[in-house]
């Protein structure tokens, strides 16, 4: 059985994009791994975040892990900045990374956008930390998004330059772990760019605290184009969508995506159920499916941010056990390093 780590930012606003490209993936994982999620805040403070949001958007994350069916009796979850193993390694990770792999990083370049020279160096070294976080568990599995895959082969690189560097066997390189149909979920008014908090519309997404009201306006003004839902003939030989419907077609794709994860239906099932059918019928369906997934979350999480003592607990446990995981790992890497 493997260890599992991933993490969620507290940066606000969880969508459906969240849930599906990660959450609800940590809780198919708890059966039969070693698991240990965690809500990185340090990698939130990266661009300028209010205190006290922050504060609260930490505790909203730790609520959709329960509510999404995270059992804190069989996996680990914790604040990261509660854990300062985090830190600590990522500055002995900072002395063996190189800048020409930083260089390369895309997302930092995303993020920075034109004002480059004013963005946080926390930023551009993002990633190492997130190495750190990984490799301060031995966790030999990652379940990430398409947009982290980037940052999971620098976790590899460090893990086997540390260990070329220092002529030993320590540090595992992680395996990514990608999963289901919608690991990339894209937005609702624009099937080419992915669901984000930061869109100024908030028809773009579905929030987890979203009402079914919300859910149904959101999906019935959700951009489609004028055809049929596509037939069969969209599947390449692995039964994925095809580069053309990719390009042509973005929003039928992203909301066939949407219904096969939430259903956990393949792409074949779907395709096939809503061969040809008008979206208007599909959407019915779709929205339907989505209330009924998304409710009980939602409902469960009001519930648990009204009772922040047990999330508080939670999240306590969950501290005490990540270091005693983190702190012999992190002694070792300092002696083997040559820390006094």
């Amino acid at each position: 059985m493997g260890r599992v780590f991933s993490g969620v930012q507290p940066t606000g606003n969880l969508h459906l994009g969240n849930y599906l490209g990660a959450i609800k993936n940590f809780v198919s994982l708890q059966n039969d791994h070693e698991c240990i999620y965690c809500v990185v805040d340090m990698h939130a403070i990266t661009v300028k975040q209010d205190p006290k949001i922050l504060k609260n958007n930490i505790l909203e994350v730790a609520a959709a892990f329960v509510a999404s069916g995270i059992n804190p009796d069989k996996s680990v979850i914790f604040v990261q900045s509660q854990v300062s193993a985090h830190a600590e390694l990522a500055w002995i990770f900072n002395c063996v990374a190189r800048l020409g792999w930083l260089n390369r990083m895309t997302q930092f370049k995303e993020k920075a956008g034109k004002n480059r020279e004013n963005a946080s160096a926390g930023l551009y070294t993002y990633p190492v930390l997130m190495a750190a976080d990984i490799l301060a568990y031995h966790a030999t599995h990652v379940p990430v998004g398409d947009d982290q895959r980037q940052h999971l082969e620098l976790a590899r690189d460090i893990a086997q330059k540390f260990n070329n560097d220092f002529q030993v066997e320590y540090f595992p390189v992680t395996e990514p772990v990608i999963m289901g149909n919608a690991t990339r979920v894209m937005s609702l008014r624009d099937g080419k760019n992915k669901m984000s908090k930061s869109d100024i519309s908030d028809y773009s997404r579905l929030n987890l605290t979203d009402s079914a009201d919300d859910i149904s306006n959101k999906i019935r003004k959700a951009k489609t184009d004028p055809l049929p839902l596509p037939d069969l003939s969209c599947l390449d030989n692995e039964d994925r969508f095809n580069e053309d419907i990719i390009i042509n077609r973005p929003e039928a794709v992203n909301l066939l995506n949407i219904y096969s994860a939430l259903s956990n239906e393949n792409t074949k099932t779907v395709v096939s159920k809503f061969s040809e059918k008008q979206f208007s019928f599909f959407k019915n369906e779709l929205n339907q499916l989505s209330v009924e997934t998304l409710s009980p979350i939602t409902k469960e999480m009001r519930k648990l941010l009204d009772d922040k003592v047990y999330l508080e607990e939670i999240l306590n446990k969950g501290r005490d056990k990540a270091n005693s995981i983190a702190e012999p790992i992190l002694k070792e890497a300092k002696e083997i390093v040559g820390f006094y």
